[in-house]
């Protein structure tokens, strides 16, 4: 039994389930609670990801681990952000994402050993693809509430229940925030696998590399488009859902073939 698995399951639903409830109040800061489950999920989560990514013969890294390993990130940005801004339902999906991400780890457990050791400047590649993937996911979850904000306003509704969501506007200005901080560390992501990896264009990984380039030139369009004709609303709301659903396929498509389904 996976007992640090358990207890960051545990937790991540406890912390959805508070995350939830907050929604409904009108306190928009982090609760002492909030915080403290958040603080137990995460920190189980990153133990975990210790302990079974690190071993003594290398680095396992199965699709669900570094699954895991970019969920962990997105958890702990979405936290961050939480504590300066109101981030809406973005907490609730993340953590029960995570909870369910842990389940998949205890019932199909896998083994991928690598040596990052003997190639550090893949270690540097691989950072920067998990960061830009999670700024990209999260802006994606940001572009769906956008996508909510905007539907109810047009309507002219009260939005549902009265949900505690941030303003349209913060909204939309962290949405840029988020794709044009993930848009340099994409383009980093690009670069380092240019110079560092041989194989970046064999049979094996060409897709990869193919969609993610794809995934570059729609973010790239979409921030030109911000800048010279302020695109947004649905727009831009399409193209962001678009570029990170791009990504996924990138950085997990294929493994999930191989590794669980096959």
């Amino acid at each position: 039994m996976d007992l640090l698995a358990i207890i960051s399951i545990v937790f991540y639903v406890l912390s959805g389930v508070h995350a939830s409830r907050q929604l409904f109040s009108h306190n928009q800061t982090l609760t002492f609670s909030l915080i403290s489950l958040s603080s137990i999920a995460l920190l189980t989560h990153a133990f975990w990801l210790y302990q079974h990514i690190f071993l003594i013969n290398g680095q396992n890294l199965p699709i669900l681990n570094v699954l895991s390993l970019a969920t962990f990130v997105i958890a702990l940005l979405s936290f961050a952000m939480s504590k300066k801004i109101n981030t809406g339902v973005l907490l609730p999906v993340v953590y029960g994402f995570n909870a369910i991400n842990f389940i998949a780890l205890m019932f199909l457990p896998s083994h991928y050993i690598t040596h990052l050791e003997n190639h550090p400047q893949l270690g540097i590649h691989i950072i920067l693809a998990i960061l830009a993937y999670a700024l990209m996911t999260i802006a994606s979850l940001f572009a769906m509430q956008l996508a909510y904000v905007d539907h109810r306003l047009k309507k002219h509704k009260m939005l549902i229940g009265k949900v505690n969501l941030p303003p349209l506007m913060t909204l939309e200005k962290s949405l840029f925030q988020l794709i044009f901080i993930g848009f340099i560390l994409l383009t980093g992501t690009l670069v380092t696998g240019f110079i560092f990896l041989e194989d970046m264009f064999e049979s094996e990984n060409a897709h990869k590399a193919v969609l993610t380039m794809i995934a570059w030139v729609v973010y790239a369009v979409l921030l030109w488009g911000r800048y010279k004709n302020g695109w947004r609303g649905r727009l831009v709301i399409y193209i962001t859902i678009a570029g990170s659903s791009l990504l996924t396929l990138a950085y997990f498509g294929s493994r999930v073939v191989r590794e669980i389904i096959l």
